[in-house]
């Protein structure tokens, strides 16, 4: 009983996620144990840099812990609960009271079993705050003020987070029309050694058919002074974009196309669909998609040129519901995985790159079918090649699990990148990379009860993976720079 209330406690099992076997699950301790504390490299997220430049405290658990993560909302919308509810939509019609968005919550904590929320979840309430009870419908109030409370201390602000979980790198992912005045304020800040660097994401001008593309490409052009106003200076600009980032930490691009297609298009018929399309002319998918296509092998010459590590997340119909994406925006969900072809889709962009030491490409999936039969064959034949972590819906212990199974015997450890958190919610961050080590741990120990490896080489794998190999990863190309193509500055 709490405050006269029936309520089942919240703990964390240190053995979760382990394996059940005890003979396994000894060995699974032992591996775990040499990883579990190492520094967060978090190369992929979602967190906004101003996050950290402003070091502003949390208002609330709701807007810290739910609102921003689409994990949450798109189960609890599943269950009919309206977006509004969740703090989500138009101005006039979301709720707007945090406590009550953290009641629906609570009241639909069931709904979390057996999920790899629930883990992250768990671990955020007892391992960040201290909260000993489970969320429910007649918790919420307590839990709310006792988290609120936490938030109202120094040591629970942005930075002051950072600093606890361990994280010795953060990468954000960023609009290629970003100003990045944010890292620039943090690389500026004395007296503070969190490094926080931005990642290039070009997909708003990469692809033809994005909603806003006419008007990012006129702030590309406004943003490096460079004539947008036909495909050669589009091309010098987005270098410019890139060097940019560069210059403020970036080692890194993320791409999100639809199909893993780099089929290059001839200089001449990219220039016409690019002018067709700057005119107002009408684009249809196959040329948007061919278009695409194009510029993901371009994005991979600049990459030789530049030394950015090309990141490619392909493989998911976004926005899945035209009505959502209208009235709540995207992100909210509704991204729904679709078989890719990855063995024809990459070939071009093998055949020119994949042997250059001045380029590296990490290639996440969320189609499972393709990690026996492709991409682990890939990966364990081209030096440029990597696999990305489990991601978005295999960002799960089965998933994890399945992932090692799938790609292990065929291109090993040393062929895969380590973790890659990929959440907008700053709080489960830890405890993301804590599973992950984990389930690293439970399949390691196996190979070492079976006979397949030493136990000292089962410790030290787990910690390249959860900290050498990511850093290895991404770590700056050799590249052989070449001067930007011709393009003609704006004039007045």
């Amino acid at each position: 009983m709490t405050g006269g209330l029936d309520v089942r406690r919240l703990t964390l099992d240190p053995d979760r996620a382990l394996p059940a076997e005890p003979g396994t699950r000894a060995l699974a301790r032992q591996i775990y144990a040499a990883s579990a504390a190492l520094p967060l490299v978090c190369m992929h997220g979602h967190v906004d840099a101003s996050l950290l430049a402003d070091d502003a405290p949390f208002t609330d658990p709701a807007s810290m812990l739910i609102t921003p993560d689409h994990y949450v909302t798109r189960l609890v919308h599943s269950a009919g609960v309206p977006l509004e509810a969740l703090g989500i939509g138009p101005e006039e019609e979301r709720e707007h009271d945090p406590r009550q968005i953290w009641r629906t919550f609570c009241a639909h904590w069931y709904l979390f079993r057996g999920t790899p929320s629930r883990f992250w979840l768990s671990h955020e309430l007892v391992d960040v705050f201290g909260v000993t009870v489970a969320p429910s419908a007649e918790t919420a109030d307590l839990l709310f003020d006792e988290i609120s409370e936490r938030l109202a201390q120094p040591e629970f602000r942005p930075r002051a987070l950072f600093e606890r979980f361990g994280i010795e790198l953060l990468a954000t992912t960023d609009s290629p029309i970003a100003t990045l005045d944010d890292h620039r304020r943090l690389a500026a800040e004395p007296g503070w050694a969190g490094r926080v660097i931005p990642t290039f994401r070009p997909d708003p001008l990469l692809n033809l058919d994005h909603a806003n593309w006419a008007a990012e490409v006129a702030e590309l052009a406004r943003l490096t002074d460079i004539d947008t106003g036909d495909y050669e200076g589009f091309l010098a600009a987005l270098g410019q974009r890139r060097r940019d980032f560069a210059a403020a930490g970036a080692l890194a691009t993320d791409h999100g196309h639809r199909t893993a297609d780099t089929t290059p298009m001839p200089a001449a018929d990219a220039a016409r669909t690019y002018a067709a399309r700057l005119a107002g002319e009408e684009i249809s998918e196959a040329e948007a998609t061919a278009f695409a296509a194009h510029m993901l092998f371009e994005m991979a010459r600049m990459s030789v040129e530049d030394g950015l590590v090309l990141q490619l997340h392909p493989g998911v119909l976004r926005d899945h519901h035209r009505g959502v994406r209208r009235r709540y925006g995207s992100d909210r969900g509704f991204d729904i995985p679709v078989p890719v072809d990855y063995a024809r889709g990459l070939r071009p962009l093998l055949d020119a790159f994949g042997r250059d030491p001045a380029f590296r490409m990490i290639v996440f999936t969320v189609d499972e079918t393709t990690y026996s039969r492709e991409l682990a064959p890939l990966a364990g034949v081209y030096p440029a090649l990597k696999l990305g972590a489990p991601w978005w819906f295999l960002d799960s212990p089965e998933g994890m699990l399945r992932y090692r199974q799938a790609v292990t015997e065929t291109a090993g450890f040393y062929n895969t990148t380590g973790f890659v958190d990929d959440t907008r919610a700053f709080a489960s961050i830890p405890a993301r990379h804590d599973l992950a080590r984990r389930i690293d741990a439970s399949y390691l120990a196996r190979l070492v009860a079976e006979g397949h490896l030493g136990l000292d080489e089962a410790i030290e794998t787990a910690m390249d993976l959860a900290y050498a190999i990511p850093r290895a990863a991404y770590a700056p190309r050799p590249a052989r720079r070449a001067a930007a193509p011709a393009a003609s500055r704006r004039t007045a």
